[in-house]
Formats: C-alpha cells, structure tokens, sequence
C-alpha cells in the first residue's frame, strides 16, 4: 500500500484530521506505518484510542522511526496496546539487496 485507498466521506471531522495526518507526516516511512494504520482502524476508534493516537502523531517522526523498527526501545508512555497495533503496520525498512547472479556477460 503506498497511499490512502479509504475514502473518508463517512467519518466524522476529527477521524478525517487525523487519517489526513496519518498519510502526511513528513516523512514516507511514518506515512506508511500511520497511515496503513488509520485506514485500517479509524472508524473503529474509541475517543480514548483517538487521544493517545493524537499523542503519538505529537511526536518526532526520527523518534517514531526508531521505536517502531526496534532501534530505541518505546518509552513506557507509548508501551500501549495501540503503539503494539501501530507498531504492526510497519512494512519492512531493511534495505533491499540482491544476490549476485554469477557472471557479467
């Protein structure tokens, strides 16, 4: 997935916020983990959910990087059920390499 698919006529003001948000962080790697995630999830929100989610989005996208990839560890204030549901979405950021294939011809 590499960009909103869900279309977000049916939500509420503050849902539609935040799914916008969660595609346009600043950088791509938060976008795809955000944003995999709001669509996946933002209808089914609980107002509780949506505060922490809003927390989380407060921070550095540097810092999230690193605490959803295992890098730093996540501070106790993310060690949420909904950090470990974010943390799910995360597509894999190794980098991509290639075997050799023999010989140049």
């Amino acid at each position: 997935m590499t960009g909103l698919t869900r279309t977000s006529a049916d939500l509420d003001p503050r849902r539609r916020r935040i799914l916008f948000r969660c595609w346009h962080r600043g950088i791509r790697e938060m976008d795809l983990v955000l944003g995999q995630f709001a669509e996946q999830a933002i209808a089914d929100l609980s107002d509780a959910d949506l505060d922490e989610l809003e927390k989380i989005m407060a921070e550095e996208d540097n810092d999230l990087v690193k605490w959803i990839t295992g890098a730093e560890a996540v501070p106790e204030r993310h060690r949420t059920p909904l950090f470990e549901r974010i943390a799910a979405c995360r597509p894999d950021f190794s980098p991509v390499t290639m075997e050799p294939t023999g010989k140049a011809e």
